[in-house]
């Protein structure tokens, strides 16, 4: 039979209570009694600031913890202020603290035992070795009697626990399709909601800018990379969000294929007549022979006038930096270079050539104007240049390019807005509900017309801001300033952060014209908007501190994180290092010993307790394997927000 967790709520609250009435009691209890023996989780937070003011001499009362919970923005996950006097009402007298703490810690010694007698159970129902469940159970028994306090963890880095994609802040009929795409491929809604900033990016790129003030402006093109590993259905979930975009190509070529035609017949007759103009001029006489060359001056002039359109292209694939130069000017400085794949990044490193060439990509991202310079024909250049870029990259190529010449110094890595969502394979749902008609129709027909609407401009349109729009973008400017300074919490991505604010403008011009998408280059970008692009800037500024972390750590530090992943995703709360190693050895962790410096690294962060190493069996045979406990805190972080009600979304 499953009983419920051991637990007493009034005993947590009461525990609580009478610290903000007695700061006293703080110190008397915080040697015994830890923030993990809490059952409900906002009171293993309560108590967690509640030693740590006490610890630094600060007042400990109800107004000053909710000040410091507002700060740290905990308030909203204890409760609120209101709680905090509930807390204060519940306690009978403070002169039982320690009675009530001993309440907390024996249902939290109780539910320690419960959680040993699963994982027995489950080992045993598993086949494990006999010998290895009973010395680690013996030696995890002992400790279980012996329980001391854990220390608090200290963190390997912003690698874990990142924010979810906030798609809720797009446009309805983009984040519908993005959270249904999602539920569908069961993939992270970060996969879909990146893919989907692409392809609105794609759809606009090249024809409009934000002008934020004076001369600055940003065009609303975007370069979005996630990270995600093999095996992560990265191509079905591509194929669904870029997919209306080679219907949208289709019929703009379809549509320009009669005016080819007809250029093509024009350039063949004013051909034609000025090959004719020239006999002329050659066989006459030296008495009509200016009037003549005059004639067949101008009629080579007019057939070097007639311009054959291209075949519109929107997106193209695994390109070198010279076939998207050639394909910028082609199709007026607009292109997307959208794939599942990374392999662009050493094509563009010099894969080919053997000479790494970023000048396409760094100017195609600034708008700079580009200059091609072609065999057959006379350089030509891009005025104002939009390249796109939307790709999904495995872990191992997110950590070469950072090693690959010129991407950091010269500034590629800075211009991209990097996505390192949590891996979903192993916990994905069978049978998942596809993704309905009506949303996959709407977006389909909402992103072919705004690719239609801005298909014919030839000079980007300009969005301007309103007052209270550009008073939101100066707060950003003022709250990003101090932490790019040395010691500040971006000065180490300073390249990146240097352009957070014209990022999240990009991103208020693009919610902007998907919410507007055939006038919108008519109506100016309200504070709300630049709010909710601000919202998407919090999350890649998480991830892109991730990100930069990841590609400089040591090799010890990944596996770690590799195992820790390993451990969240299985829900494990002890293991042994057999386990670990069976589960996740790879061309990355091939033996057991490779196992020792990320296991160290975990217990020295304070993740994991190693026990006290089981007696070898007396009848021989091979050592136990050594067992591991897990912190609490590791399961105890709040669960991530997925899909929410369209209501919320379009709030």
């Amino acid at each position: 039979m499953t009983r419920p967790p051991a637990y007493d709520l009034a005993a947590e609250q009461a525990v609580i209570g009478a610290a903000l009435l007695n700061p006293a009691v703080v110190g008397d209890l915080a040697a015994t009694l830890a923030p993990v023996d809490f059952h409900r989780p906002a009171h293993g937070l309560l108590w967690e600031t509640l030693c740590a003011m006490h610890a630094a001499g600060a007042p400990v009362d109800p107004i000053a913890v909710a000040a410091r919970l507002a700060e740290t923005g905990d308030l909203a996950k204890v409760g609120g202020a209101p709680y905090l006097h509930t807390l204060i009402a519940a306690v009978p007298t403070t002169a039982n603290a320690g009675h009530y703490a001993r309440i907390v810690v024996d249902h939290a010694r109780r539910r320690q035992v419960a959680d040993l007698g699963a994982y027995f159970a489950d080992k045993a129902n598993q086949g494990a070795d006999v010998a290895d469940i009973l010395a680690t159970g013996r030696a995890m028994l002992d400790q279980a009697a012996t329980a001391t306090s854990w220390s608090p963890i200290i963190p390997l880095g912003d690698r874990r626990h990142l924010p979810d994609f906030p798609a809720y802040v797009l446009p309805d009929w983009v984040a519908e399709q993005v959270y249904a795409v999602a539920e569908f491929t069961q993939t992270p809604v970060d996969l879909a909601g990146c893919i989907g900033l692409a392809a609105l990016s794609t759809a606009a790129g090249g024809r409009a800018e934000v002008e934020v003030r004076g001369s600055w402006r940003e065009p609303v093109n975007l370069f979005t990379v996630v990270v995600l590993p093999p095996g992560s259905r990265k191509s079905a979930v591509f194929a669904a969000m870029t997919g209306p975009l080679l219907v949208a190509e289709k019929a703009l070529v379809e549509k320009t294929r009669p005016a080819i035609v007809e250029a093509e017949l024009a350039a063949r007759v004013a051909g034609k007549t000025a090959e004719k103009a020239a006999i002329a001029a050659a066989n006459a006489d030296a008495s009509g022979r200016d009037t003549l060359l005059a004639e067949a001056t101008a009629a080579a002039m007019n057939a070097d006038a007639v311009t054959v359109p291209t075949l519109p292209q929107l997106v193209a694939d695994d390109v070198t930096s010279e076939e998207a130069a050639s394909l910028l000017a082609e199709q007026g400085g607009r292109l997307a270079v959208l794939s599942p794949e990374g392999g662009i990044f050493a094509t563009i490193a010099g894969r080919y050539s053997g000479t790494p060439n970023l000048e396409v990509f760094l100017k195609g991202h600034a708008g700079d104007m580009l200059r091609v310079n072609r065999r057959s024909r006379a350089p030509e250049h891009v005025e104002h240049p939009a390249l796109t870029l939307g790709l999904a990259v495995q872990p191992d190529v997110l950590r070469e390019i950072a090693d690959m010449p010129g991407f950091r110094g010269k500034g590629l890595l800075a211009r991209i807005l990097f996505a390192l969502p949590e891996n979903t394979v192993g916990r994905r749902k069978i049978g998942a509900d596809p993704v309905p008609e009506q949303i996959a129709a709407a977006y389909t027909a909402n992103l072919g017309a705004m690719v239609a609407t801005l298909a014919d401009w030839t000079d980007p349109a300009v969005l301007c801001l309103t007052p209270d729009a550009n008073e939101r973008v100066l707060d950003i400017e003022r709250a990003v300033e101090p932490r790019l300074a040395p010691g500040g919490a971006w000065g180490h991505i300073v390249d990146w952060g240097s352009k957070y604010t014209g990022a999240v403008v990009r991103l208020a011009g693009l919610i902007h014209l998907a919410q507007h998408l055939r006038d919108g280059w008519g109506k100016p970008v309200t504070a709300d908007t630049v709010e909710q692009a601000a919202i998407l800037g919090e999350y890649y500024a998480a991830h892109a501190l991730a990100a930069f972390d990841d590609m400089g750590t040591d090799k010890t530090t990944r596996n770690a994180r590799h195992i820790l992943a390993w451990i969240e995703r299985t829900g494990s709360t002890t293991f042994t290092k057999r386990e670990v190693f069976r589960a996740l050895k790879s061309a990355q962790l091939p033996t057991a010993g490779d196992f020792d410096g990320p296991l160290a690294t975990l217990e020295a962060h304070g993740y994991l307790r190693q026990l006290e190493a089981p007696e070898r069996p007396r009848t021989g045979g091979r050592p136990p394997s050594p067992g591991y406990l897990v912190h609490p805190d590791v399961h105890r972080l709040p669960a991530p927000v997925h899909a929410l009600p369209a209501s919320s979304r379009s709030a």
